[in-house]
């Protein structure tokens, strides 16, 4: 992987390809294009009373690329069922440099000046490739995933790729589909010039959040 560098992930990306590796500490890097894939469909995006209710509320003061490394770092962690992850440090590395070209982003939920959750993803075109996500706090990533949809679909994107379908997704409205049917969904995508700031018009409050999810549903 010495010579892998963050144009050839972005590369992998467009042909429907990912990273992944065995352990933290385990420098090999594989390359990932499985048969089936978890999406979920932005315009099917499904928020539950009770998180809408969270979300509403504003539990967390929700911000955008403040603290990349950090959430990177925390979805590295081990967690309770995960005693390993599949961010090794040249897969982190390979991100930090995918967001300082622009490519790589963070929705990060704080409260009391502490990380409480998060994601990250890679943003090409009209499609972003959701990586990982992490909560210290109840409600945490799903406040960030949500808030993430909305941004999504006020800058215009198509695809929100979540590699992997789980039961966890699936309540969001994830479904799983074909390699074929991913790559007709990608290449669609790909076609498409999004826009991850909103041009200034991102949603801000949880309620202005569940306004643009509903309008697109």
């Amino acid at each position: 992987m010495e010579t892998f560098s963050a144009r050839d992930l972005l590369a992998c990306y467009a042909r429907g390809v990912f990273p992944m590796a065995d352990a933290r500490e385990d420098a090999r890097v594989f390359l990932i294009d499985p048969e089936r894939r978890g999406v979920i469909p932005l315009e099917h995006f499904h928020v539950s009373a009770r998180l809408a209710r969270t979300v509403r509320g504003d539990p967390f003061e929700v911000r955008v690329d403040t603290a990349f490394h950090q959430v990177v770092l925390a979805c590295a962690e081990p967690s309770p069922g995960r005693a390993e992850t599949w961010i090794n440090r040249p897969i982190e590395g390979l991100y930090l440099q995918l967001h300082e070209m622009g490519f790589a982003h963070s929705v990060e939920c704080w409260r009391d000046g502490a990380l409480a959750g998060g994601l990250y993803g890679v943003a090409l075109k009209g499609a972003f490739f959701g990586e990982s996500m992490f909560s210290r706090a109840r409600d945490a990533s799903k406040v960030a995933l949500t808030q993430l949809v909305a941004r999504l679909i006020a800058g215009g994107y198509r695809l929100l790729d979540a590699q992997f379908m789980t039961d966890h997704l699936a309540q969001f409205g994830a479904v799983e589909i074909g390699r074929r049917e991913y790559q007709d969904r990608l290449g669609r995508a790909l076609a498409v010039d999004a826009d991850f700031q909103c041009a200034g018009a991102a949603p801000g409050s949880g309620a202005e959040a569940l306004q643009v999810i509903s309008q697109a549903s």
